[in-house]
């Protein structure tokens, strides 16, 4: 991912369990207030994904000050980038003890530090060097903006974003609002793929996707498709397609990389839709990965409303197949069990 280095709710109803049978959920709503943003920083920027993901975020035309952050070569990317034709002032800091100047007074911190995935390894294999990682950007982060929203890339998701959560507990600072984990290139692929299945126009195809990003976590919900028709061959094709098409980027490339371009594609998307709910911007509706009650999990992606105050809303999902729900009901306690690994491992770290 990243050059970086270590530094120092289903939603309650009445009856809950007969919400869960049918895969059923409430929605959950926040109030907001006016802020104005406009810095944004890139934690990684240096790396596969946050060179071009920086670059992406320049050229939205969203940003006012664009910070780049890595513990190494980030001054030249961020001289490089500075030189593009789009609003937005760019900086570039290194190093451990510049980390405080690059994400004070931030409104967005994105963070695609860590180290990529290689042929063979799991997402959960990056735990211990990422956790590490996410750890120390999060005492920072809880110091330098506390107020920021934080978009988590780093991966494991499923247990990067808890880890997160944890140390701005620990530090007085959480507001689950703004802690977001980066589903989008599940729903990216998504779109993708069931486009080329169904022969369709991919800018107009919508597709939810629900759970975590990790393997068979990623959930999407295939049967809410409008003017799809799928055959069940083609739900379980596109759904183990969909769960691991990051496998796909990772053994073509042969060992040189992971799903890089398209993740700083997604992360770039996912990153001015929050911006776009923080200038007030109407019915910006995404999925991603929050602090939520849908499920017995403490963290579920599912689509959101996004506001002047990060997630205003969880919409949460229903009318689920029997195919649909039964993912469902075997990957959330995976996800549980991913979540307390990275609460463990701020306990004991």
């Amino acid at each position: 991912m990243s050059t970086i280095a270590r530094v120092q709710p289903l939603a309650k109803l009445a009856t809950p369990m007969a919400s869960k049978a049918l895969g059923v959920s409430s929605a959950r709503t926040f109030t907001g207030t006016t802020r104005a943003q406009n810095k944004v920083a890139v934690v990684g920027a240096a790396g596969g994904i946050g060179q071009p993901m920086s670059l992406l975020l320049k050229l939205s035309g969203k940003i006012e000050h664009l910070s780049l952050f890595d513990i190494v070569n980030t001054p030249g990317v961020a001289a490089d980038i500075s030189h593009c034709d789009s609003k937005a002032k760019v900086t570039g800091h290194k190093g451990a003890e510049e980390m405080g100047t690059a994400l004070d007074g931030c409104d967005i911190v994105v963070i695609p530090a860590g180290v990529p995935r290689k042929p063979g390894m799991t997402r959960d294999d990056l735990f211990n060097t990422n956790a590490s990682i996410v750890k120390g950007i999060a005492e920072q982060c809880s110091k330098s903006c506390p107020n920021a929203c934080f978009l988590i890339i780093s991966n494991p998701v499923n247990s990067t974003v808890p880890i997160f959560a944890d140390v701005l507990k620990a530090n007085g600072v959480y507001n689950p609002q703004k802690l977001m984990g980066v589903t989008t290139l599940d729903v990216v692929r998504a779109k993708t793929f069931v486009a080329e299945n169904q022969g369709m126009d991919v800018s107009k195809v919508k597709v939810d996707v629900i759970g975590g990003h990790a393997g068979t976590t990623i959930m999407p919900l295939l049967s809410q498709v409008k003017g799809a028709t799928f055959s069940e061959e083609d739900i379980a094709a596109l759904t183990h397609r969909i769960q691991f098409g990051g496998d796909e980027v990772v053994q073509a490339k042969d060992g040189a990389g992971s799903a890089t371009l398209s993740m700083a594609h997604a992360g770039a998307y996912f990153a001015g839709r929050v911006l776009d709910g923080l200038n007030g911007v109407k019915n910006v509706k995404e999925c991603t990965f929050v602090d939520c009650d849908l499920t017995d999990a403490p963290f579920f992606a599912s689509p959101c409303t996004l506001g002047k105050d990060g997630v205003s809303k969880i919409h949460g999902f229903s009318k689920l197949t029997k195919f649909e729900q039964s993912l469902v009901d075997d990957n959330v306690p995976a996800l549980i069990t991913m979540a307390k690994k990275g609460s463990d491992f701020v306990k004991n770290n």
